[in-house]
């Protein structure tokens, strides 16, 4: 599969730090390499930190992330600075620094390469390798909101931001909803349905657990491929399956999600309304695809994306849950992420950055992850 931060390369503002470059410092942290940007340029003044948190998608490494880390860092410190110029204000509040961090079995972490691969790649294992890989690395992010202060020696970081491609896309949608300390998500061709999408792969792939069944598929869920156990998870902690109870998980149908999906009814509202505000009340989410990726096809998140704008909208049923959800697709996209879509994401982070200095709220790294 072709890296989907390729486009980038050809942009002056994201080309992997070459233009525009800060500061980058790399420290280990419970086993775990991370690199941060921005740190250096931290007035001795700050008081108030936002982490960005990016990660990357399968097959790359942390590295790949250095150009959107060197724009979210340069834009915001050019935005201070054109604020204290034309206002006279006090001294910044509010610095950024981001986060770059290899996924399980990535990069400096690599532990088996075949099981990155997919079906068609030979992986049997692959819905349950991807799946352990995203999550697990969502769990620790968590970890690494716990011990950051300390191992870079700042006392106040009262806001946590993910940004995700791809893979990390995936793991952008576990963060975001179970761990209260973030607060803003931005997910760029990841999809929230992964039960969804896994069953229409294997389709396309062809396997013997989907062909073994009458009608095909309807044997596929609870198979070696995608088994009992993982289904359970999928259930506990990603999103279209945590709200919406799933797709059909019974043998003897073909489990894929066609098709608008209702309302809830009022019965239904009064237990998914505890659900959607203990993980998405008051948070602000970017949902960025592209029309022409056949990785991961807009469609087969469509349904779920929809019920979930309805919901959130302003006349929606969880209005009051104040969920910011701005969902954009760009037709002419494929499985990449083209220098517009680096920009939305960029413009994205800013006022959310923006918005919590001005409101001086946050979530403070005491703060404890559901996952």
């Amino acid at each position: 599969m072709a890296d989907p931060l390729d486009r980038l390369d050809g942009s002056p503002y994201f080309r992997d730090g070459q233009i525009s470059s800060v500061s980058r410092k790399t420290f280990t942290i419970a086993g775990i390499q991370v690199t941060v940007f921005g740190l250096d340029e931290l007035p001795a003044c700050e008081i108030e930190i936002s982490c960005i948190w990016l990660l990357h998608p399968r097959l790359s490494t942390k590295e790949r992330m250095s150009g959107i880390a060197n724009e979210i860092v340069t834009s915001w410190n050019k935005q201070v600075s054109d604020d204290r110029n034309t206002s006279n204000a006090l001294p910044p509040r509010k610095g950024v620094i981001a986060i770059a961090l290899d996924h399980r079995n990535h990069g400096t972490r690599l532990v088996e390469p075949s099981r990155n691969g997919n079906w068609r790649e030979g992986n049997a294992r692959h819905a349950d390798d991807m799946y352990n890989t995203y999550h697990g690395t969502a769990q620790d992010v968590s970890m690494l909101i716990d011990h950051l202060p300390s191992a870079i020696s700042v006392c106040t970081i009262n806001q946590n931001v993910v940004l995700g491609v791809s893979l990390g896309g995936y793991a952008a949608w576990h963060c975001i909803l179970h761990d209260p300390r973030i607060t803003a998500a931005v997910v760029i061709i990841g999809s929230p349905d992964y039960m969804n999408l896994m069953v229409d792969r294997a389709r396309l792939s062809k396997l013997p657990s989907w062909k073994r069944g009458d009608p095909p598929g309807s044997q596929f869920l609870h198979s070696e491929s995608f088994p009992s156990t993982l289904i359970e998870m999928v259930h506990k902690y990603d999103p279209a399956c945590l709200f919406l109870g799933g797709l059909n998980a019974e043998p003897g149908t073909v489990p894929l999600r066609k098709g608008p999906i209702a309302d809830p009814t009022d019965i239904e509202k009064k237990s998914l309304r505890p659900l959607l505000m203990q993980t998405l009340g008051g948070k602000q989410i970017l949902n960025i695809s592209g029309g022409r990726d056949k990785a991961i096809p807009y469609p087969h998140a469509e349904a779920f994306l929809n019920w979930l704008k309805r919901a959130t909208a302003a006349d929606g049923w969880f209005a009051d849950g104040a969920v910011n959800f701005e969902d954009i697709l760009y037709k002419d996209a494929a499985h990449e992420v083209t220098p517009d879509m680096a920009h939305k994401a960029v413009d994205f982070i800013m006022q959310v950055v923006a918005r919590s200095r001005d409101s001086k709220r946050g979530f403070s790294h005491i703060d404890k992850p559901r996952i």
